[in-house]
């Protein structure tokens, strides 16, 4: 088997999901085989691991220039908790079991497993009001000319991994359908408090959008996805220094300190505007900036960059720029409102690609300290204020990536420290006993 059908094989195990998937995946590579690295297991000493479940920073590989490289495979499961109220001392018990043995179970890393589990605004209002001191609440429509279905489930659990099997055999223990996982006997499952309301899969990487392009939904038929890009449109993105580093997204204060809030955007793709209308200098003003184009900054998808987009250097010129061009950049109008009062990222983006369905589709999380900042970004990035510079410049014409993608699901979540990731109350306290 080649290393590319091997991908796809891969790819298609973990959308596939369940035994069929796991099977799938472990005959592709040898999973079982004596040549096969076996999966790293959890650490004895479980109170070694991360008090903040979204800390991956220091646990996945970089390339040369430090950048993160987020693991290939990803999956997310969105959870609701049947009935109405709050969750008993038994179902919180139940849901930190079942935590703990992935803990047992997996590394924290991308050899072995990342996780988290996030809950929705939607799941604290079961007590009547949202957490405290935690700038969260219910997603919305961030722009006149999107209509997403909004997930409001109660729960989000994010899975990551290289090791495509470790991520289904993960899965298959915390949704009740495997007894073990990496050698782990699971006496707990999230299913056995959580129903499963969708399953969503992705990877991200060089090598794998091109080799899951052919007859995807949205993409050219003549496969213009370059090999050597991790994403779909073409180019590198989350340069280190163009990230906002994890201790930036902390909640500093407050019975949630230790945690972050989390939205996750899903959005379609429509690739064969996006290659088959744009050429490169075209693609590099609509996602960057005119100015790279015109200063030839970008060579290839990005990797000249090393660990700075240099999209900072664009945002004084912005107006100018999309006058002399008719067009501005999805990085520069962002980075507007992406900036603290001392020049500090603060968003962390950890995008990673979508097949399912067979649609070309981008899953989009972002941490942050405070959930407006999100929204304040997406509204800098909606460019509304450019379209009164020039008429070339229109609402989702020539304004950045805007015409290129629609926005199928949004939802808002709080990610809590470790100590509180089993079903939390808003005022932070969890017990496990009347």
């Amino acid at each position: 088997m080649t290393d590319r059908s091997r991908r796809d094989v891969l790819k298609a195990a973990v959308a596939v999901g369940g035994s069929v998937g796991l099977s799938a995946c472990l005959d592709a590579v040898g999973y079982q085989g004596e040549d096969r690295p076996p999966v790293p297991s959890g650490p004895a000493d479980l109170s070694t691991l991360p008090t903040r479940q979204f800390a991956w920073g220091e646990f996945i590989r970089r390339d040369e220039f430090g950048n993160e490289q987020l693991p290939r495979h990803q999956t997310l499961l969105y959870l609701d908790l049947p009935g109405e109220g709050a969750p008993t001392p038994d179902q919180r018990a139940t849901v930190e079991r079942a935590l703990t043995r992935l803990d047992e179970a997996y590394a924290w890393s991308h050899e072995g497993l990342l996780r988290s589990i996030a809950y929705s605004p939607e799941y604290f209002q079961r007590y009547g009001s949202l957490p405290e001191g935690v700038d969260i609440y219910p997603a919305e429509r961030l722009s006149a000319f999107e209509t997403p279905d909004f997930d409001r489930q109660d729960a989000l659990v994010h899975l990551a991994s290289d090791r495509p099997g470790a991520l289904l055999e993960a899965e298959l223990a915390l949704t009740g359908e495997r007894a073990t996982a990496n050698g782990v006997a699971f006496d707990a499952a999230l299913t056995d408090v959580f129903e499963v309301a969708d399953r969503r899969t992705g990877f991200v990487g060089a090598g794998l959008p091109a080799s899951k392009q052919e007859g995807l939904e949205g993409v050219p038929a003549d496969g213009p996805v370059p090999e050597a890009s991790p994403l779909f449109m073409g180019f590198k993105a989350g340069f280190r220094r163009n990230q906002a580093p994890e201790d930036r997204v902390t909640i500093r204060e407050g019975p949630f300190a230790g945690g972050t809030t989390k939205h996750v955007a899903n959005l379609r793709q429509r690739l064969a505007d996006w290659y088959g209308e744009q050429d490169f200098t075209q693609q590099v003003m609509e996602m960057f900036s005119p100015m790279h184009a015109e200063n030839d900054w970008v060579e290839g998808v990005g990797e000249n960059l090393g660990d700075d987009s240099r999209v900072d250097a664009t945002l004084d010129t912005i107006r100018e720029q999309a006058r002399e061009h008719g067009r501005v950049g999805h990085a520069q109008k962002a980075a507007r409102a992406n900036r603290d009062e001392d020049g500090g990222v603060k968003l962390n983006r950890r995008h990673f690609e979508s097949a399912d369905d067979g649609i070309a589709a981008l899953h989009f999380p972002s941490l942050q300290r405070e959930m407006s900042e999100f929204d304040a970004v997406r509204e800098a990035m909606n460019g509304q204020d450019l379209t009164e510079v020039t008429p070339a410049v229109r609402q989702r014409v020539n304004n950045g990536i805007l015409e290129y993608i629609f926005v199928r699901h949004r939802g808002n979540f709080l990610v809590p420290p470790r100590s509180l990731r089993a079903l939390p109350t808003p005022d932070g306290e969890a017990p496990f006993e009347d």
